[in-house]
């Protein structure tokens, strides 16, 4: 099969498309033909080394595949030879076949298509924890979401407001990205600078928000906090400029605020049993057209590296996906 395999940790061009043997399915194993599969930050952070828990090359690299069910292993009881599914592989996904656990295989509604399932994995899933098991979403409950033209951004938008969120403030990296937050369904959307706090005071009349959604890190991160009402919950996903933001204690206990992390790398490695409620109300939300996958780009598999280029260059606004079976 065809596969795109980073040769060694470095710059896109360590991204080799070549011939590597297809993967065997395990007892509780399904092996998927895959159709389309998405560019996350953390295939960037893997090709240079810095993903936490990371493989070492030669490695297929991403997290998410959508395709049929090619074969099943001897224990599968849940998927048939032929089925549209959705997954998270062990095997890596820029492939043409990619073996996943059973445990993390989700069939896919009839109303869904490829395109929009090749998109949802990893965004969607990240985004519905963020917000109800994490974040504690309450019903009219402003919410400030860091990034918000991006996969994960213009795709919380749109669960905060199906979850009843009241208020969503959105930030962007520049002005050519304010479009996309507001059609995602953001009420307002700044571009942030070092005084962006001020901004989100004066817009909630100094009150402040009930929950910041930071997939940035570092000094956002602590100027989030300035940000918080009473009460309040931070969340850190991502730290991409892998430096930390410093996080006063004396901020916490007298204001009831709470600094919170989420990983969804690390809750596929050790608690896959908790996406199987969440890959149901995901998938549930997506086949009613509530919430939409907003696809900025589309490559082909052999042009991962010019994927790769342009989710760097920080102008792409939606998911980025890699179209493998044409």
């Amino acid at each position: 099969m065809k596969a795109i395999v980073v040769s060694e940790f470095g710059a896109p061009e360590v991204l080799q498309y070549q011939d590597v043997s297809i993967p065997a399915a395990g007892a509780r194993e399904v092996l998927i033909r895959v159709k389309s599969t998405s560019v996350n930050f953390a295939d960037i952070k893997a090709r240079y080394g810095n993903y936490h828990n990371g493989a070492k090359p030669p490695f297929i690299p991403g997290l998410d595949v959508a395709g049929t069910v090619e074969a099943i292993g001897s224990d599968v009881t849940g998927f048939t030879v032929g089925q549209r599914v959705i997954a998270f592989p062990n095997s890596g996904s820029y492939a043409e076949y990619a073996v996943a656990s059973e445990q993390l295989t989700f069939a896919l509604p009839d109303s869904l298509n490829f395109s929009e399932a090749a998109a949802c994995p990893t965004v969607a899933f990240t985004s519905y924890k963020l917000l109800t098991e994490v974040g504690r979403l309450a019903p009219s409950e402003t919410v400030l979401v860091h990034a918000a033209a991006g996969g994960i951004g213009t795709t919380v938008i749109q669960m905060a407001k199906a979850l009843g969120a009241g208020r969503i403030i959105g930030t962007v990296s520049s002005p050519e990205k304010i479009t996309a937050a507001r059609e995602a369904g953001a009420d307002v959307v700044i571009c942030y600078s070092d005084t962006f706090d001020e901004s989100v005071r004066e817009l909630t009349n100094g009150q402040g928000v009930d929950l910041v959604l930071d997939s940035i890190g570092s000094w956002v991160s602590e100027k989030s906090m300035n940000c918080l009402a009473d009460y309040g919950r931070l969340v850190n996903f991502s730290n991409p400029s892998g430096e930390g933001g410093k996080i006063l204690t004396t901020d916490l206990h007298s204001s009831c605020r709470s600094v919170l992390g989420y990983s969804l790398g690390t809750t596929l490695r050790k608690r896959p049993q908790a996406l199987q409620d969440t890959a149901q109300d995901v998938l549930r939300l997506l086949a009613q057209g509530t919430v939409k996958m907003n696809i900025g780009e589309r490559f082909a598999l052999h042009d991962a590296a010019k994927a790769h280029r342009w989710m760097e260059s920080r102008q792409s606004t939606g998911k980025i996906l890699l179209d493998v079976l044409q």
